[in-house]
């Protein structure tokens, strides 16, 4: 069993890239390399509410240092990301 703080960071933000491309939302960007790894994830409807997520310690984080879930989650990260990326009014 593969723990989710031992999965490769660069596949962990390709599987959260995935779930929210399926959701329809953007993911432009992942990080380069020599960065800490990061995604941006952007709403098409609303492209000011773009924001970054980021690894470490096993975690999908906000860059405000909040957690968002762990990366064995990624359907729990991707959810609190489009609830917090979603327009106002918009369901």
């Amino acid at each position: 069993m593969v723990h989710a703080s031992d999965e490769d960071p660069a596949m962990a933000l390709e599987k959260l890239a995935a779930e929210l491309a399926a959701r329809g939302y953007r993911t432009p960007a992942l990080s380069a390399r020599g960065r800490p790894p990061s995604l941006t994830v952007a709403n098409p409807a609303v492209p000011m509410l773009t924001e970054t997520v980021m690894i470490e310690g096993g975690w999908y984080w906000w860059p405000w240092a909040d957690r968002i879930a762990p990366l064995g989650d990624v359907t729990a990260a991707a959810d609190r990301i489009v609830r917090v990326l979603r327009a106002e009014g918009s369901a």
